[in-house]
């Protein structure tokens, strides 16, 4: 069931072995096959007048001159060795300071050495129709280089690190401590009593947005006590039973989503300052909010996972 999940599929190998491995890579990299996708900011280069694939590039496009790393390897698919650059050192004409800063930025800009049907756009605004390759491939470049531009000083001795094994780790240049990516894991629930689903709304969110509860993982926590816990300091509800039902790697900016469907104990909600609102709908009101008709709760965005799990719920595949 999981395959469907966006982000969640892999591609033919990562081929980890060969991070260490400098001459590899160098020869790789002047592959006549070779592929390289630019990001910039965080948003990926789409391609397509229906912005439906990644924009994968010759390693010797002018668009990598921006670029201050060597390339991110990512591995093979079809044969073809796959990269991915961070050129987020590129200043283009008329940034949207305003939309960078906004939930969803729907700004996208393009870059003159590209044909005009080539964008850096939000990955979330396309996710959904990029092939399961290009989409997992998109959010792995994403969230690394998130990673770097997050982690950029050894945590041991606050020395600037190094960028390592062709971007999936930093090296500290003072004391040699090797640095990995973080994935924060985060339970996302529904939380399920009878013919209704829990839902919330946090603060600053779009009008109308609702969705499943969720929250970090703590240190020394189960998966099952944390959403448990998170359910219960948010809403005061007590929850029985908890059974796992899918994952999703979600790169805003670093997290591991991992779906849960939790048992309610109990009705009355109390929220804490973590939620702004908290609601009980049943079966029939999530058939209009997936609909996009319900007049008061907008419709979850397709791709991520609480539409997975609340979709799966309405169709009875999860239970």
């Amino acid at each position: 069931m999981d395959t469907s999940v966006v982000f969640a599929g892999g591609w033919d190998d990562r081929a980890a072995e060969l991070r260490a491995d400098s001459a590899t890579l160098a020869a790789l990299l002047a592959d006549g096959d070779a592929v390289m996708l630019p990001v910039w900011r965080g948003k990926p280069l789409i391609a397509g007048d229906e912005r439906d694939r990644a924009g994968w590039l010759a390693p010797d496009s002018p668009v990598f001159d921006h670029a201050r790393n060597t390339p991110l390897f990512l591995g093979f698919h079809g044969g073809k060795p796959h990269f991915a650059a961070d050129i987020s050192a590129w200043e283009p004409e008329g940034i949207d300071r305003a939309a960078l800063a906004m939930f969803f930025d729907p700004s996208e800009h393009h870059h003159p050495d590209l044909p005009g049907d080539h964008r850096f756009a939000e990955l979330r605004g396309s996710m959904t129709v990029l092939s399961p390759v290009d989409a997992a491939m998109a959010a792995t470049a994403r969230a690394l280089f998130n990673w770097h531009r997050t982690h950029r000083f050894c945590s041991s001795c606050g020395t600037p690190s190094d960028w390592a094994m062709a971007g999936w780790q930093r090296q500290c240049p003072s004391c040699a401590a090797q640095h990995f990516p973080r994935t924060d894991p985060v339970v996302i629930m529904l939380v399920e009593r009878g013919n209704r689903l829990l839902l919330g709304r946090s603060p600053g969110w779009p009008e109308g947005m609702y969705s499943a509860l969720a929250g970090f993982v703590e240190p020394g926590e189960s998966l099952e006590a944390a959403v448990r816990r998170e359910v219960f300091e948010e809403t005061g509800i007590r929850t029985g039973a908890v059974r796992y039902v899918a994952s999703q790697p979600w790169p805003w900016p670093n997290s591991l989503m991992l779906g849960f469907l939790a048992e309610a104990l109990s009705d009355a909600v109390t929220l804490d300052h973590e939620l702004e609102d908290a609601r009980w709908m049943t079966r029939e009101e999530l058939v209009d909010v997936l609909a996009g008709t319900h007049p008061q709760v907008r419709q979850p965005r397709a791709g991520a996972i609480a539409h997975f799990l609340l979709s799966g719920w309405l169709s009875g595949q999860i239970e």
